[in-house]
């Protein structure tokens, strides 16, 4: 009965989930970042209504089961408590079904996937994603080291490396980061997000999803 019992619990997960007319896809909750203002940092795995804890890796169909008809969102985004990234077979699998059925596809990113795959993925991003959303989060080494605590070496210059390639692939691409985070300068932040050719948005402090 055991098994039974785990596979139960493990459909229980949260795989997709909708804010507004978009269904946002939890496909990780792994990531490359350890920063201290995100929720899981702080003990909590819950954005609005939902617990976003996976217990397991979960296959691209199981998450195209779940997502059913793509038409009936808005938007479908890759956005949980992770890098979705770090599983960009599944990814891709995943964004080439909804693209195909015509709806638009985002991508919530750290802009580390390129330095974590070992390889340009904006490429085979391009086929299916129609936007990136990349954390950029700070205007120098220091203060990004100091908030997102990333786990590579070179994950500064590899995020904004991955902003100035992006838009050759995807121009709708977008770099973020967070207004009243200690020394984010949010100015230079846009000022650099221009330089490398991208849209900038900055965020507010606490406010997910």
């Amino acid at each position: 009965m055991q098994p039974l019992q785990q596979s139960a619990k493990n459909s229980s997960e949260t795989l997709v989930y909708t804010i507004g007319k978009n269904l946002y896809i939890n496909l990780t909750d792994r990531c490359t970042l350890a920063c201290e203002f995100c929720p899981k940092i702080q003990g909590s795995m819950d954005v609005h209504e939902y617990n976003l804890l996976l217990s397991q890796r979960h296959s691209a169909d199981e998450y195209i089961k779940k997502i059913g008809d793509a038409t009936q969102y808005e938007e479908i985004v890759f956005c949980g408590f992770g890098e979705p990234t770090l599983r960009i077979k599944e990814l891709l699998m995943i964004a080439a079904y909804c693209k195909q059925a015509g709806t638009r596809v985002r991508v919530n990113t750290d802009g580390l996937g390129n330095l974590v795959n070992k390889r340009n993925i904006l490429p085979e991003l391009a086929e299916c994603v129609d936007a990136l959303s990349v954390s950029m989060n700070a205007q120098n080494e220091k203060v990004y080291d100091q908030h997102c605590v990333p786990a590579l070496k070179g994950s500064f210059d590899s995020m904004l490396e991955f902003l100035r390639l992006a838009p050759d692939y995807i121009p709708d691409t977008t770099a973020t980061a967070i207004d009243g985070l200690e020394g984010v300068d949010i100015d230079a932040c846009e000022a650099k997000a221009k330089q490398l050719g991208v849209k900038f948005r900055g965020r507010v402090l606490d406010i997910v999803g």
